[in-house]
């Protein structure tokens, strides 16, 4: 059995070779070389031949040639065979407990996920998977438990997904030396495995078909393994989410930072020209052609308002015709958060479908985990105009995707609609569920003519 290592190497340097027209000048005999165990090839672990469901299925073992080596000795092959590389300088001990972000909730994230590192690292067991943007700290935490593994005498190979992928790719050339089974099995049962910027959005189905084997195999295995994942965990292939999510006890997630970046902001920012909207000029009469009960209506709507600006807590529901007033209040609420420091994030139904649509594009300046991230934990989010966006599975999911996490975890939440309960019942059951729970949800209706027509 080759080191997992020299076989990524030789991959590397004969792709290389494939692409340049120098041949001449590069010489596979170049690459260093060492005397290899005849056991192991220089692995430093081995696997037993025993059949599935026996205790040492899937484990991996020190190989005798370790025996006879020092502590030092042993660090410095288990090193050359990790793929870390100059990585191999990055420790616990230089790593901030709170993390390279200054904001504060991301700093206590970033501690909670050390300390947690820390003793993952002493005692490696079951998966631990870290999330958030870019810049976080999830491959500094990946890392320092990678080295950490090793000074523990843990043979621990690290790697990013996609080189992986490209690796297994290049087996199946007519001049490669290396099998892809050979390579496949070292990553599936390396006993640790780091796996950075684990990504299955833009991948093709052979990769993710890939990814699910090794990380299958792993979780069957309950070999332990490292994973990052650059966003949410929405971004992965559902298959390789349920093996994370559905294994509480195994498997441990923390996200970093925060999805706070300024164009999400900016797409969430409520228009300048709205920001004129406010109590004072809401006008609560509805017009010379109002009747008693409308004027009732609006009026109530108004306190309502008014009292939810006060103190934002659960979800206000404004229904009524198109023009009676409830963008107006929703707008008039926000604004009174905004004056006091909160962050507002506004969306047009709509068009924030579209957004989220765009962000699938190759050439989009923010991913989709990022907006959607946002949009879900927003402090404070005003949803206008539910019911009028056009109605696709992909949308209705997004939408009720939104709506579960804010109304689980009870985050203030502005709804205008012109949608009544009956239509929710029929056309967005699973919204409309979360809409009629009275403990979270203030449905305010108004009854007005549309105050628009008063002004022609």
């Amino acid at each position: 059995m080759e080191n997992l290592g020299d076989i990524l190497r030789r991959i590397t340097e004969q792709a290389t070779l494939r692409n340049t027209d120098r041949l001449e000048d590069t010489s596979l005999g170049s690459l260093e070389t060492a005397e290899v165990c005849d056991i192991c090839q220089g692995a430093g672990w081995v696997s037993r031949a025993v059949p599935v469901g026996h205790p040492d299925f899937g484990q991996a073992f020190p190989c005798k040639c370790h025996e006879l080596d020092d502590n030092s000795t042993q660090v410095e092959s288990l090193r050359r065979y990790s793929n870390l590389g100059p990585l191999n300088r990055i420790s616990f001990s230089q790593t901030r407990a709170d993390g390279p972000l200054p904001d504060t909730i991301s700093q206590q994230r970033f501690s909670k996920a050390l300390s947690a590192s820390v003793q993952y690292a002493d005692e490696p067991s079951g998966w631990i998977i870290f999330t958030g943007p870019s810049g976080s700290g999830k491959t500094q935490l990946a890392v320092s438990i990678a080295n950490h593994c090793i000074e523990n005498g843990l043979t621990t190979f690290f790697i990013i997904s996609s080189e992986l992928l490209d690796h297994l790719r290049s087996t199946y050339a007519p001049d490669n030396e290396t099998t892809y089974d050979v390579l496949f099995e070292q990553v599936k049962n390396v006993p640790l495995l780091v796996l950075d910027d684990l990504n299955t959005q833009y991948v093709s189905q052979w990769a993710q078909e890939k990814l699910f084997q090794i990380l299958n195999h792993r979780f069957n295995a309950q070999l332990a393994t490292v994973i990052t994942v650059r966003g949410a965990l929405e971004r992965l292939d559902e298959s390789l989410r349920s093996r994370i999510e559905t294994a509480e006890d195994f498997s441990n997630v923390f996200q970093l930072g925060q999805y706070n970046t300024r164009l999400a902001r900016r797409i969430g920012d409520i228009p300048s020209g709205m920001l004129r909207m406010n109590f004072t000029n809401f006008d609560h009469r509805g017009g010379s052609s109002s009747t008693s009960n409308q004027q009732a209506s609006l009026e109530h709507a108004l306190s309502s308002a008014r009292k939810f600006a006060g103190r934002p807590d659960g979800w206000i529901l404004l229904t009524g015709p198109h023009g009676s007033g409830k963008t107006h209040l929703a707008v008039a609420m926000a604004a009174e958060s905004l004056r006091s420091g909160d962050t507002v994030f506004f969306a047009f139904v709509p068009d924030l479908l579209d957004h989220l649509r765009t962000t699938f594009s190759p050439n989009s300046s923010i991913g989709y985990d990022e907006l959607f991230e946002q949009i879900k934990t927003a402090p404070l989010l005003i949803l206008d105009d539910l019911g009028s966006e056009s109605s696709t599975p992909w949308a209705d999911e997004k939408l009720y995707q939104i709506m579960v996490y804010r109304h689980e975890t009870l985050l203030p939440t502005i709804i205008t609609t012109s949608y009544g309960l009956t239509e929710f019942r029929d056309d967005k059951s699973r919204i409309g569920s979360r809409l009629m729970d009275d403990l979270v949800v203030e449905w305010v209706p108004i009854d007005a003519p549309d105050y628009r027509a008063h002004r022609r």
